[in-house]
């Protein structure tokens, strides 16, 4: 296979072309891997900001448990089953269905 001169003087920079170009889009700082870490980076400041609320509800319960009486009674009434010593307590069977 003997291509005249001509023809070979262009695949030595086509080969150089698609060989840059194919480690622009698969390598390992190429464009899909650049992809696949904007759509991490995008989880990631999802989750910081479902945990921000977290926290932040989590310091206003802090709050509430330590200054708020009632609070802190409802909890104890509806997770202890704490009562007065002046309620009465009636308790029925659950209906089957």
């Amino acid at each position: 296979m003997n291509l005249p001169f001509q023809k070979r003087m262009y695949l030595f920079p086509a080969g150089c072309l698609a060989f840059i170009l194919f480690f622009t889009v698969f390598g390992d700082k190429g464009l899909l891997r650049i992809y696949e870490i904007r759509q991490d980076i995008v989880g990631v400041e999802e989750r910081l900001n479902g945990t921000r609320l977290e926290n932040e509800t989590l310091k206003r319960e802090i709050v509430a448990l330590k200054s708020d009486r009632r609070y802190l009674e409802s909890i104890a009434r509806k997770d202890f089953g704490f009562v007065r010593s002046n309620e009465v307590i009636y308790q029925f069977p659950q209906e089957k269905k």
